[in-house]
């Protein structure tokens, strides 16, 4: 797969998306970004840019630019837990003037999830609001405020999907007003059982979702089962059966795991790709990018084939 096309147009002309992320560090000189851009490299659509989702880190806008300027389409992240409207606003705006073209929506972790547990959230508006708001501001050319906008503001809107909300009606309530509110594509949770997520996507076509936002797969290439354990108790999203976690521990030692992760995802990811129009496959590495490459090379995904 080739990156010669924008992110905007592979989801318009219907082609298969892949895109990976990248988790910003607390840094200032760029060091981490720098190492990660040949992995990111092997991306063919596009990378998300994490907006403090665990800990305190360079802003997802900064990295989003300096990801750009390697030639890199980066999918701006803005999480509603931080920021007030006003805030949110003036970053978004932000953003468009320096070229950014792509933005994820989310709410973010509850901030007792993060290293700041001591931290006020703030929630002025949630997800769906704020993919209303990109959708007025592209659409009207105004603020939340009416105010108009001096200039064009193109920017692309996806929104995070959970496969694993119940009930399930609840979940395809969920999904059909973010796609009315404007979502453009979701990006969902790691997806560790794929019939269970084979189920909920036929629930999501028959809710007439899937035909009308591109839905593009999450998988999260495991390191270990002490790795696989904390995430699902830590993380309501990580639902990691007992016997993926008893696979990965019954591999050996640390390498091996390691490697029987990997191919765990892999088996994920050819399973997923049989599933009858789904857009994509979503590599939430964890702040592991160096792993990009090799699986989507193996996957036959990668950019750079």
């Amino acid at each position: 797969m080739k990156r010669d096309k924008t992110f905007n147009e592979q989801i318009k002309n219907g082609a298969f998306l892949v895109t990976a992320e990248f988790l910003p560090r607390a840094e200032t000189n760029g060091k981490a970004i720098r190492a990660a851009v040949e992995s990111l490299k092997a991306v063919p659509s596009a990378v998300n840019v994490s907006d403090n989702p665990y800990r305190v880190a360079m802003s997802s806008l900064a990295a989003s630019v300096m990801l750009a300027r390697e030639g890199i389409e980066p999918i701006y992240q803005v999480v509603t837990r931080d920021r007030n409207r006003i805030s949110i606003q003036s970053d978004l705006l932000g953003a468009c003037s320096l070229g950014i073209g792509t933005v994820l929506c989310l709410s973010g972790y509850h901030q007792t999830l993060t290293d700041s547990a001591e931290s006020a959230n703030v929630y002025d508006i949630d997800s769906i609001q704020l993919v209303s708001l990109v959708r007025s501001m592209r659409e009207k050319g105004t603020l939340l405020n009416g105010a108009g906008i001096d200039g064009a503001f193109p920017m692309v809107t996806g929104a995070a999907a959970n496969p694993y909300l119940k009930p399930l009606e609840l979940n395809m309530i969920r999904l059909a007003q973010k796609v009315e509110a404007g979502a453009e594509f979701f990006q969902t949770q790691a997806v560790f059982d794929t019939d269970d997520f084979a189920k909920w996507f036929d629930a999501a076509k028959d809710a007439g979702v899937a035909g009308k936002a591109a839905i593009i797969a999450g998988v999260c290439p495991l390191d270990s089962a002490e790795e696989a354990e904390h995430l699902r108790a830590t993380y309501t999203e990580f639902m990691i059966p007992d016997a993926m976690v008893e696979r990965l521990r019954s591999a050996g030692d640390a390498a091996a795991q390691k490697k029987e992760g990997r191919a765990i995802c892999l088996e994920t990811i050819r399973a997923l790709m049989k599933i009858p129009g789904l857009r994509g496959i979503h590599i939430l590495s964890g702040g592991k990018e160096e792993c990009i490459p090799e699986i989507l090379g193996e996957a036959g995904l990668s950019g750079n084939q």
